[in-house]
């Protein structure tokens, strides 16, 4: 097995159910936070819930990685657009990762979608650093129509 892209099959549910926020004029936004993994990780359309199972370690890195800034959600036409600013580990000499896990802390560490870097990504200048999609129509992290 292996990491796949996508967004979790759970996600698309709980977003019916009103699990999610992530921000709005009914409750404050939920904590998104976003974990790395190495193989052998199984990340799927199939995961439903953060887990520590082949996580990464190191120095500079927590279990359960770090807190996502959302960026203001915009539409275009019929069809709504996430995406979060980017993600730093300072301080992170020699981490590796193949893709992550972004999840909702704030409701039962349940998933959100699976990134899968196509690669092992390594820290460069002791920094290790996801460059989240720009908050477009051809690029957005999420888009929901």
């Amino acid at each position: 097995m292996s990491i796949n892209q996508t967004l979790t099959t759970s996600f698309k549910l709980e977003l019916l159910n009103a699990v999610h926020a992530f921000g709005s004029i009914y409750r404050p936004a939920d904590t998104f936070m976003i974990a790395l993994y190495a193989p052998p990780a199984v990340l799927s359309a199939t995961t439903t819930v953060y887990s520590t199972i082949n996580e990464i370690s190191g120095t500079g890195y927590t279990a359960g990685g770090q807190a996502l800034t959302i960026v203001t959600p915009i539409t275009s036409g019929t069809t709504a657009f996430l995406t979060f600013q980017n993600v730093i580990w300072t301080s992170a000499p020699s981490l590796m990762a193949n893709g992550a896990l972004i999840y909702n802390a704030s409701q039962g560490n349940r998933s959100v979608c699976v990134l899968a870097f196509g690669q092992t990504i390594s820290s460069q200048n002791n920094s290790f650093i996801i460059q989240m999609p720009a908050l477009n129509v051809t690029t957005a992290l999420i888009g929901i129509a």
